[in-house]
């Protein structure tokens, strides 16, 4: 979509339609109507589908279910270059999601943060429905704090806020509320709105941070910051502490509190950087040794060990799409 007045609505049900015929039918629909993923079905159990998706500029909601096949983004469709975050709602049944070495069940109520960037498994193990809501990661990065921490977590302790969530963008879709232009951008305004409440602090995060005061604001702020502007060369502890107004050693000693140092937190996020602009498609044409600069690393033997010991693969090994 290229317009900001442009929505789209696309339906698809294995009701009436042979069995012989679904694959080719939801292959179809994963290929043009969402994320692109294989289908893969489940040997000796039926194939059997409903999904209704609506898309509109930076968000994209589905409802329906699934069963007797495996949705799955592969290796090499992850290099398509969509970076989008998904929040996946079980609003009853279960489903098994698989990425980033981890293997969930999710049930009634509970939801969870996938990444287009990772190769995912998803498979509903009991019958029900889900709700999903995708947008692009530029949306989100800036409102979460270090939004690749929140993706293969479920989320289980915030009922009332999915429930907000779900119960808002159904409504406006039941309601015709992206006819408008001026209704649509407000709508998904507040959809993002309700997705960062979502991916939010914690009870527990939100019970620490209260008890932590100040010291737990400026050290979120202080990571704001940096996840904000890590490709800046001249970022550094004293101009981080000098604009929170602090000394650099205590802003030193609010990172190894959290178990971490300043230097490792903003190396993380460089090599985070890093690691999606080779993914990129945009990004295919430019050397590795722009890219570590691009991210804030001044040397490029070094970019390239740090890389390495992140993500057990080189630079060239993800760009090609051969890293696990």
């Amino acid at each position: 979509m290229s317009s900001k007045d442009q929505s789209s609505t696309l339906n698809v049900s294995t009701n009436d339609v042979p069995e012989n015929e679904r694959l080719a039918l939801l292959r179809e629909f994963y290929r043009c109507g969402v994320v692109k993923a294989e289908v893969a079905p489940n040997e000796g159990q039926p194939l059997e589908a409903t999904f209704n998706c609506y898309a509109v500029p930076e968000a994209q909601m589905m409802t329906g279910n699934l069963s007797g096949a495996r949705l799955i983004r592969t290796k090499e469709l992850v290099v398509d270059g969509d970076d989008s975050l998904a929040l996946v709602v079980v609003r009853s049944g279960a489903i098994g999601i698989s990425a980033r070495g981890r293997e969930l069940l999710l049930g009634p109520g509970e939801a969870v943060l996938a990444s287009a960037e990772d190769t995912v498994v998803l498979e509903r193990h009991l019958a029900g429905d889900c709700f999903s809501l995708r947008v692009p990661r530029r949306i989100l990065a800036p409102m979460i704090m270090d939004v690749d921490d929140a993706v293969m977590r479920i989320i289980r302790d915030r009922p009332s806020e999915i429930r907000v969530l779900v119960d808002y963008a159904t409504s406006l879709v039941r309601e015709n509320g992206f006819a408008r232009p001026a209704l649509r951008e407000l709508g998904v305004g507040h959809l993002h709105d309700l997705l960062a409440l979502v991916l939010g602090p914690t009870d527990d995060a939100r019970e620490c941070a209260g008890r932590g005061g100040a010291k737990a604001a400026r050290l979120r702020k202080a990571k704001f910051m940096i996840v904000n502007n890590c490709w800046r060369h001249d970022l550094s502890v004293a101009g981080v502490a000098q604009e929170l107004g602090v000394t650099p050693r205590y802003l030193q000693r609010l990172f190894e509190a959290d178990g971490r140092t300043f230097s490792s937190f903003l190396i993380e996020q460089r090599l985070k950087r890093a690691h999606r602009m080779l993914r990129e498609p945009e990004f295919a044409e430019r050397p590795v040794s722009s890219i570590a600069y691009d991210v804030g690393f001044g040397d490029l033997s070094y970019f390239n060990r740090s890389f390495r010991r992140a993500y057990g693969a080189t630079p060239s090994d993800v760009r090609s799409g051969t890293a696990e």
